[in-house]
């Protein structure tokens, strides 16, 4: 009798950590499924080569958030979605330095998938955090990790998600799959010979102020 209890126990330790495991990353799954198809990527044109970064789509009408410093003054801007049609896009709204906000319009039929934009003032260090991005032209591409800090001083949030060149406008998501920020840049000393695992994001309610002063749009 107590050999069968022992090895109940036993058995029971050890099956805890792939339960949750799997719970884990079946949400993951779910997350990506969902958010993915409102994930664009995004190529300027600019007098000196190609700027490529991702974008978030929040209308319907075509309307694309993504980072300011991604299309920067480029002559024309190419917005690729997940089903591989490309389209011309419009600069609607351009604010670079710290907010690193842009807006851009895409005319399409297409019944669009957008995303939620959440609350970034109720995020914690701590917190699990899911990335969408292009990094390296790898479309489509998930990344996990966690909130490593939050700079109240400079509204950037930290984070040791990946994020590399191309990531840039994506999403940085909670476990909710809402918008928490906008991924904008990496901690690079030493030109990406080494993975150093900081990356920043704008603060989702930064971009949702700008929104809210521009309801034109």
């Amino acid at each position: 009798m107590l050999k069968k209890i022992v090895l109940i126990f036993i058995i029971t330790i050890f099956s805890l950590p792939v339960w949750a495991f799997g719970r884990e990353d079946k949400s993951a799954v779910s997350i990506y499924e969902k958010i993915n198809p409102a994930i664009v990527t995004v190529d300027s044109q600019l007098s000196d080569g190609l700027s490529c970064g991702t974008g978030c789509i929040i209308d319907k009408s075509g309307i694309i958030l993504t980072s300011a410093h991604v299309i920067d003054i480029g002559k024309t801007v190419v917005v690729t979605m997940n089903n591989g049609q490309n389209y011309t896009a419009k600069v609607l709204k351009h604010l670079g330095e710290n907010k690193d906000i842009a807006l851009l319009k895409i005319e399409t039929n297409q019944n669009l998938k957008t995303v939620k934009l959440g609350n970034s003032e109720k995020i914690k260090v701590g917190e699990k955090v899911l990335a969408i991005g292009n990094p390296f032209g790898f479309s489509g591409t998930l990344t996990q990790g966690i909130i490593s800090r939050i700079d109240y001083a400079k509204n950037r949030i930290q984070t040791d998600a990946a994020i590399n060149p191309g990531s840039s406008g994506g999403p940085l998501l909670n476990t909710k799959g809402e918008i928490i920020g906008i991924n904008q840049a990496i901690y690079n000393p030493d030109n990406n010979i080494s993975n150093i695992g900081i990356g920043f994001a704008t603060p989702i309610n930064l971009v949702k102020e700008y929104l809210k002063e521009n309801e034109e749009i």
